[in-house]
């Protein structure tokens, strides 16, 4: 069977490559700003992870799902978080907005990217999932 055509607007090919590639720069320096900061290691996976904890909101239909998890799963969410939290001197705000940064990096890596509303799977890097 052939799978249907990607989403309009879909990133592809060098562009899409520069994308993954700057993920993984987010990655690493969302984890070592992170640790630097104080961040408890063990604490860095399930932190990471919990973002996805954005997913809940699927159930609401796949336009306000793109949304949410859209606002949990970009760097300028991260980025703002963080700067919040350089501002204000709260450190649990920086570790918050590191974890934002390096999943958000982490899921450009694997090719996971912004949702479209017309379903999860359907993403400005490609269809995800079956």
């Amino acid at each position: 069977t052939t799978l249907p055509p990607p989403p309009p607007g879909t990133v592809t090919g060098t562009p899409r490559r520069w994308l993954r590639i700057e993920g993984l720069a987010a990655l690493v320096a969302g984890a070592g700003i992170y640790l630097a900061a104080g961040g408890p290691w063990l604490l860095l996976v399930p932190f990471v992870l919990a973002v996805d904890l954005s997913m809940a909101s699927y159930p609401a239909g796949p336009r306000t799902g793109g949304v949410v998890d859209n606002l949990a799963h970009n760097q300028a969410t991260g980025l703002v978080v963080l700067g919040a939290g350089v501002v204000s001197g709260i450190v649990p705000l920086v570790l918050a907005g590191e974890v934002l940064v390096g999943h958000t990096g982490m899921d450009r890596l694997a090719g996971y990217g912004l949702k479209y509303p017309t379903s999860f799977g359907d993403t400005h890097l490609g269809r995800i999932g079956r």
